[in-house]
């Protein structure tokens, strides 16, 4: 049962440091105090002192409970002073709702001859300027490297990428290594979503995932593997392709959130048959890298299918077997031994890109794991 102390009245003002000589005079006095008495108190009344403290929970910030905590964000700009002020305006106002601990936006000038750089310098954006345009995708690659924070997001300076998907984009990050925001095949001009289409599904074959959107710039993603990652990436607007194909291939996980894209101002610096050839021909160069007998495989079987219809016809017409079919079955044995020792290559690639931590952590999370 607990049980409350009455003391007398004149120990109310006695210090804690009880002094002999104000003992002596109290009890010269015949005050001084005499044994404690013991006040019962009813069943279930408890002293304030005893009562428990109850704790109130404090109320953590959503960006303090994710693994986002330093977030830097690149934009590649040419020429974009109709878009540059508002698309920054909207930045800002979405990073200071986050509230990050660390958070910088870089703009990366590339060669540009308005006053988009002072644009940005005027929103405080960090400008790195190149003196010529060296393309979209050295812009990018300049930007990852001046990156300071654990995580990239990537984001286009034409203002068709709305900056308040970066919250959904953020809350997904928990779970995926990059993020892609994705088109979902539309928002641009008809022929240029054909094509996005095809993209989207030979991409989907090589990698052996399913790509909505191969070709969006608009995507957050470790900074740790950006940065492994930078020497494949291209000068041009196939970056995005060779991103999103070496980490599939790579195997870190890559998620894919919705979003409607915006008309832009001015006009767009894409040539739709320059570029269009170029991330072909950057496919099979990513396949060839990191999925070889995806390519490798097919073209061996094709042409030992065409070597045995040849030798089957030959045979059936000539009862004979020609130099055409021997020298197309020996080119399809060589293809599927050149497929052989390019897997080989690539499994030693592999090797390197290890560097960049496991994929589906985050070299802090790989820290406290080893621990």
């Amino acid at each position: 049962m607990p049980i409350a102390w009455a003391m007398p009245t004149q120990l109310k003002g006695l210090e804690l440091d009880v002094r002999p000589n104000a003992l002596a005079s109290l009890m010269a006095a015949g005050e001084f105090p005499e044994a404690p008495v013991c006040v019962s108190q009813p069943a279930g009344v408890v002293a304030e002192s005893a009562k428990p403290q109850v704790l109130t929970p404090l109320l953590v910030h959503a960006s303090n409970s994710s693994r986002i905590k330093r977030l830097s964000i690149v934009v590649p700009a040419r020429n974009e002073c109709l878009n540059m002020a508002g698309l920054l305006d909207e930045l800002n106002e979405v990073l200071s709702e986050l509230d990050l601990p660390f958070c910088e936006v870089i703009v990366v000038n590339d060669g540009s001859t308005d006053n988009t750089a002072q644009l940005a310098r005027d929103r405080d954006a960090k400008v790195v300027t190149h003196a010529v345009g060296l393309g979209n995708g050295a812009a990018v690659k300049r930007g990852i490297r001046e990156a300071k924070g654990d995580w990239i997001l990537l984001l286009d300076g034409d203002g068709q990428h709305p900056p308040h998907e970066l919250p959904a984009m953020i809350r997904e990050a928990e779970l995926y290594d990059m993020v892609v925001a994705s088109r979902g095949g539309s928002g641009g001009s008809i022929h240029r979503n054909i094509a996005n289409q095809v993209y989207n599904r030979f991409g989907s074959y090589v990698s052996g995932h399913k790509i909505p959107d191969l070709t969006s710039g608009y995507r957050l993603m470790r900074a740790d593997v950006a940065k492994s990652l930078v020497w494949l990436l291209p000068n041009t607007f196939s970056y995005p392709t060779t991103i999103t194909m070496s980490m599939l291939r790579g195997g870190w996980s890559v998620g894919f959130h919705p979003f409607q894209v915006r008309p832009r101002l001015g006009k767009s610096h894409v040539r739709l048959f320059a570029d269009g050839s170029r991330f072909f021909v950057i496919i099979l160069r990513i396949a060839t890298m990191f999925a070889p007998l995806r390519v490798f495989i097919p073209a061996a079987m094709i042409t030992g299918g065409i070597g045995v219809a040849w030798y089957l016809n030959t045979w059936m017409q000539d009862g004979r077997f020609t130099n055409m079919a021997l020298l197309l079955l020996t080119q399809a044995m060589l293809l599927f031994a050149l497929g052989l020792i390019a897997e080989q290559i690539a499994a030693l690639r592999f090797q390197g890109l290890a560097q960049a931590g496991t994929p589906g952590t985050t070299d802090d999370e790989q820290e406290r794991s080893d621990e």
